[in-house]
């Protein structure tokens, strides 16, 4: 089984040794109601009710790094992670329980989204694909991509078109909720860990060496943008009051556009290496990572 330097499982492991001194690793968070959930290393949920001043961790039921997070709802919610397990909550996280692993425990699943209380998909390394349309009760595996390249990260965008980054260039788009899957180019093969939809239609996609590209007809052509730097991007976010757009990664790779997108800047302060940003109702940003 083959692993690339510049996977997200690669990177992942690299922040656990970095990040094992001063606390866990957190890869993934969301918003639920009023509460912030994120998950990690050593398969720590843990949960805010303040708006994250203070935040609780229930002692974890299983031991793999958990890599994402998703909510249909306050009460429903899935995590996945290594060893291919996916996690699932009924009662808005007090509780969680196993509910499924992949038939290939090597094969993490890197990020998961719920689309409604029974239809959540699941991707992640070499291909994994794995979707339940009867809120996990029975998840079926499907094969999207005829090579075994990693899905990065599945991302809905406002009117319900679905987007998934990966490996050497993986970009694909669904326009019914995953039933089919095209396949997109950026022109490029370099490895896209996201998409970013912007509030005024705009794409962006973002991965390797700091290569952020720019779509503005919902992914049918793209652009590269030049960018201040060839760090890897991991996560970006859009503040649209500001016409604000973030992208951030590796360690002191944080770049801001002040033109929605148009146009970023490197920022002086040094970050730690970010998996992921959030923005609360309340309009706090925190990042999560190392």
């Amino acid at each position: 089984m083959r692993w690339l330097a510049f996977s997200l499982l690669a990177v992942a492991t690299s922040w656990v040794a970095a990040a094992a001194a001063s606390g866990p690793l957190l890869l993934d968070a969301t918003n639920v109601g009023n509460a912030i959930f994120a998950v990690g290393e050593r398969g720590i949920v843990t949960r805010s009710l303040d708006g994250g001043r203070t935040w609780h961790a229930e002692e974890p039921i299983v031991t793999e790094t958990l890599c994402a997070i998703s909510f249909a709802g306050e009460l429903n919610g899935w995590a996945v992670g290594h060893g291919a397990v996916i996690l699932r909550t009924t009662d808005g996280g007090d509780r969680w329980s196993v509910q499924f692993t992949g038939p290939d425990s090597e094969s993490p699943l890197l990020d998961v989204l719920a689309l409604n209380n029974r239809h959540v998909i699941a991707i992640g390394s070499f291909g994994s694909y794995f979707e339940t349309q009867d809120a996990g009760a029975t998840w079926n595996q499907r094969f999207v991509l005829e090579e075994d390249m990693h899905l990065n990260r599945i991302t809905a965008t406002s009117d319900g078109t679905l987007f998934i980054a990966g490996e050497f260039g993986t970009l694909l788009r669904s326009t019914d909720q995953g039933e089919n899957w095209d396949a997109l180019s950026t022109g490029d093969d370099g490895s896209l860990y996201g998409i970013l939809p912007l509030s005024n239609g705009t794409l962006l996609a973002y991965g390797l060496r700091g290569r952020v590209y720019v779509s503005k007809n919902g992914g049918d052509d793209w652009k590269i943008l030049q960018t201040p730097g060839t760090g890897l991007i991991m996560t970006g976010i859009e503040l649209a009051a500001a016409n604000t757009v973030i992208l951030t990664g590796q360690g002191r790779t944080w770049w801001i556009s002040r033109d929605s997108g148009r146009s970023f800047k490197a920022s002086s302060a040094i970050t730690p290496a970010i998996a992921e940003l959030l923005l609360t109702p309340e309009g706090r940003l925190f990042t999560f990572g190392e």
